[in-house]
């Protein structure tokens, strides 16, 4: 049977995969019975000394068994604590072998699923893994090549493609006119955007490098609104700047961490619960630290930014109130979020989102109303603030939602053809 190339979008909070096929359509792989998309998440089941996968590792860590959740594993690209190691199943691991068993197991389950393993791999990548630093963003990438070897590909069958031009491919399949697109992709952890020419007599050309009038990205994602969400929402009723017995705040580099979730796990040793035991003697309200001190001893980290990330897709898919459900923490707690607290709450971040968007399209020289459409997809690009944003900014310009777990993938499955 002929090789073929596998496109991967490994991502921050979710991944997906493609292949293109007879036919020359980009088909999306099944990874979690129908869904073709699964969070990047692993478990370690301690009770059965057995590594779990996507819904079914995020299952098993909110069933309560024994063991640890490790998501948002791509943050850790370009970052020292790659190299960290940590105990799993007995044996000390760093986070770059994580990331690579994580890859292994997608293309396991492409194999699967085609029947024949494929021969290259096309990854997405974002266009700044790391704002404003060029060797860590380089470090970044290596990383993430790395992995890909240690999941058994060798280095000349590994190719790498911007998720925004991936996207932009993928958008092209479906207009049936030349245009110049806005492509805003909002993942887990970035933002980024290209301005592209796009049309239908243009899909089969070699080279697209004229075709791309721009880039741009900023390191603001899903996890990002997740972490300002329960820093302000639900970090205030752990001791979040709550005033002690000496008239000064408690400490805050704690619930910065515990609301990062790539963090989180670092914050069950016995020397940060020693640290935390001591923080004791700032509160005025005790009670606070007895619910910090709940979170961390029963390792609730995870849950936490569950609840709260249930909560803002429920604010957003409605525009109704919604609940964040603390009740693993505080028989019947739970805290009330307003589509007002929501909006208000990620302002800073969006802003700066719009920021990054318009200063692509500065870039390619063109004014808004040189633009046909801006095209939507990642999965934070459904968050209704974030479209409300980009409707203020780009006054007048239609906003097409696409694929928002699969268009990404999908692309790179086109860019291999490029």
């Amino acid at each position: 049977m002929s090789p073929y190339t596998l496109g991967i979008d490994f991502g921050t909070s979710n991944s997906a995969m493609a292949v293109t096929g007879p036919d020359g359509q980009a088909q999306l792989i099944r990874l979690e019975g129908q869904a073709t998309a699964m969070p990047t998440a692993l478990f370690f089941n301690d009770e059965e000394r057995s590594t779990h996968y996507g819904r079914d590792a995020v299952g098993h860590y909110l069933a309560g068994t024994e063991g640890r959740l490790m998501r948002s594993l791509k943050s850790l690209l370009g970052s020292p604590l790659l190299q960290e190691k940590t105990a799993v199943h007995g044996e000390s691991v760093s986070f770059q072998d994580i990331i690579s068993r994580f890859l292994a197991e997608l293309v396991r389950r492409a194999e699967r699923q085609t029947g024949r393993r494929p021969e290259r791999l096309m990854l997405g990548r974002p266009v700044h893994f790391v704002d404003d630093d060029s060797s860590r963003d380089q470090q970044a990438e290596a990383a993430l090549r790395l992995a890909a070897r240690q999941a058994g590909f060798a280095d000349d069958d590994i190719r790498f493609q911007l998720e925004p031009i991936a996207a932009a491919f993928d958008y092209e399949r479906r207009i049936s006119q030349e245009s110049l697109v806005l492509i805003v992709d909002i993942g887990g952890g970035t933002s980024d955007f290209t301005v592209v020419r796009l049309g239908p007599d243009r899909t089969t050309r070699p080279d697209r490098a004229q075709d791309i009038l721009a880039t741009s990205g900023v390191h603001i994602g899903g996890t990002d609104f997740d972490q300002r969400l329960t820093l302000q929402q639900v970090m205030p009723h752990l001791g979040l700047r709550h005033i002690g017995p000496q008239g000064r705040e408690v400490p805050s580099p704690l619930f910065l961490d515990l609301s990062t979730w790539h963090l989180i796990n670092w914050l069950y040793s016995a020397k940060v619960l020693h640290q935390a035991q001591s923080l004791r003697e700032n509160y005025s309200d005790t009670h606070l630290h007895d619910r910090l001190m709940t979170v961390l001893r029963e390792r609730l980290g995870h849950q936490v930014l569950h609840a709260v990330e249930t909560a803002k897709i429920g604010v957003s898919s409605t525009r109704e109130p919604a609940s964040i459900d603390l009740t693993q923490i505080e028989r019947g707690w739970s805290l009330p979020l307003q589509p007002q607290e929501l909006e208000a709450d990620l302002l800073p971040q969006l802003e700066r989102v719009g920021a990054s968007a318009q200063e692509c399209l500065r870039r390619a020289g063109l004014a808004h109303s040189q633009i046909d459409a801006i095209y939507l997809t990642g999965g934070s690009s459904a968050l209704q603030p974030l479209q409300a944003q980009l409707r203020r900014d780009f006054a007048g310009v239609q906003l097409v939602e696409g694929d928002f777990f699969g268009g990404v993938a999908s692309g790179l499955a086109y860019a291999t053809r490029q």
